[in-house]
């Protein structure tokens, strides 16, 4: 039985390393090995994430399994106008069709009821989590260069609107 909870500190080797992971797995193919590398080193040290779990406008979980196991990861964080967006959704390649992003997803949702909208930046050709996001009611609204030094790649920017209470 997996378990969606909030982040500790006690996660942040394995979430460090899950991200590590997925990032190369997804984005190599893209980007190269050498700028996944990089860029994954620079933001997904354990003491980089742990410098945003101190962060109130930043809310992170994970999924933990029965044996404690982290396999999967989501963070979002509300911008300077209000905005929610959801940074990072990576779960286990064990776990892909299991239903756990959506869980982690239904989990950051969840957590910002009231806000308007939701929104994400993917990188152009990763093709599973567009169709994922979709598949969730996300509809992209702007096409640009990609942001965080992920220079010379477009990514979409896809909003998901929520409803009111």
């Amino acid at each position: 039985m997996t378990r969606i909870r909030a982040m500790t500190s006690d996660d942040l080797a394995a979430v460090s390393r899950l991200l590590g992971q997925s990032w190369r797995r997804t984005y190599a193919p893209i980007m190269g090995d050498e700028t996944v590398a990089r860029l994954s080193a620079e933001r997904h040290a354990p003491e980089k994430l742990a410098a945003e779990l101190e962060d109130e406008d930043k809310m992170s979980f994970v999924a933990e399994d029965a044996d404690g196991s982290i396999t999967g990861y989501a963070m979002a964080m509300m911008d300077t106008k209000g905005d929610v967006m959801l940074e990072r959704l990576h779960v286990e390649p064990r776990a892909f069709g299991s239903g756990l992003a959506v869980d982690l997803l239904h989990a950051v949702l969840a957590a910002h009821a009231g806000i308007p909208s939701i929104a994400l930046e993917v990188i152009e050709g990763n093709d599973r989590a567009i169709a994922f996001y979709r598949k969730h009611g996300f509809e992209v609204v702007e096409r640009r260069e990609a942001s965080h030094g992920v220079g010379g790649h477009a990514s979409l920017i896809m909003r998901h609107m929520l409803p009111m209470a």
